[in-house]
């Protein structure tokens, strides 16, 4: 289902940087490849991609979603030896960032490239290389010009609050597995595209209206805040966590009955495990302990819906992630069967 397609457009959308706040160049991607699919767009005030579908019966209006926006770091201050000092958009595993490629982009000039370290980054020199803490207040940038001053690096046209792109290393194997940065949630948009062509090949309309979002400022908690309020039914899209005592895996699509912020709808909930289970899918139900979604940004934002959660099982989240082509193609067999069923 679309594995190609899937293939063709992973690298486009996760080597294009899009921390949280910083849109505009994932955002051309992805209305190109709406565009090349013959899909039409209304671009919201927060930079959310809207594409509205008609189902065979418009009075009722469904959602989905995926969110666009990663993790990233930004330009705190800058050191006296033309170092950088960091904070972070979102909530990056910061130990996994030492000793990564990353990018500076400044807001005139053009961007830099750079290495995220430890401020005791040499075993030879440090006593402390091994114990300092990896965390926002012991990781430093080093850009690769030649700076050694803080003037140095003003000169440049880098200034505190520039964003800092962290290398997403997106590769998919020939054994099928997708290990990158940004699998959360970049995995879910390339599938809601996928599901988009599916539905446009077989001309086949969804059951109800149905608005697909390509949402911003989810990973800083109010991405989906925007929705219309006249949608009755909201079925994100975002990833499954695999680990510890939690039921996901790499190969299987998450369905997620509670996560930090409560409960997700029952009825709703329901519904997908039983198309999930009549469907012969490779499915788990799951709970969330420290995770969030767009459905809960949409609740506090006083949207009036049924929420649910659904996504492919991701492991080592917000670090170096990897899932499997397999749980990305039921997750989306799963939406497919809810807007059709």
């Amino acid at each position: 289902m679309q594995e190609e397609f899937l293939k063709k457009i992973i690298p486009n959308i996760f080597l294009t940087d899009s921390p949280s706040g910083f849109d505009y160049k994932v955002n051309d991607v992805i209305i190109n490849i709406l565009t090349e699919l013959g899909y039409t767009y209304k671009l919201l005030n927060k930079n959310t991609i809207l594409v509205k579908v008609e189902g065979i019966d418009n009075s009722k209006i469904v959602a989905t979603s995926a969110h666009v926006d990663t993790l990233g770091l930004m330009v705190r201050s800058i050191n006296n030896d033309g170092t950088l000092n960091v904070t972070n958009v979102g909530g990056p595993l910061a130990p996994t960032l030492d000793g990564e490629y990353c990018k500076i982009e400044t807001r005139f000039d053009g961007n830099y490239t750079g290495t995220i370290l430890s401020k005791s980054p040499s075993i030879h020199v440090f006593e402390d290389s091994k114990t300092m803490p990896r965390d926002f207040e012991h990781l430093l940038v080093r850009i690769d010009e030649e700076v050694k001053s803080k003037e140095d690096v003003l000169k440049l046209g880098i200034n505190n609050g520039d964003y800092i792109f962290i290398d997403p290393k997106t590769v998919i194997t020939n054994s099928g597995f997708l290990k990158s940065r940004f699998i959360d949630d970049k995995a879910s948009v390339c599938l809601l595209l996928a599901l988009l062509k599916e539905i446009k090949e077989r001309n086949i309309k969804p059951k109800y209206m149905t608005y697909f979002y390509f949402v911003h400022q989810e990973e800083v908690g109010h991405g989906a805040s925007a929705l219309a309020k006249e949608i009755s039914e909201f079925v994100t899209c975002d990833m499954g966590c695999v680990g510890k005592d939690l039921a996901g895996n790499e190969y299987a699509v998450s369905i997620a009955a509670k996560d930090s912020g409560g409960p997700y709808s029952y009825e709703l909930t329901t519904k997908l495990i039983k198309l999930a289970k009549e469907n012969n899918l490779n499915y788990v139900v799951d709970i969330f302990p420290f995770y969030g979604s767009d459905v809960g940004a949409a609740w506090r934002a006083g949207v009036d819906c049924k929420g649910a959660l659904i996504g492919p099982g991701v492991a080592a989240s917000h670090g170096m992630e990897r899932t499997h082509l397999k749980a990305i193609i039921e997750t989306m067999k799963l939406m497919y069967l809810y807007l059709t069923k």
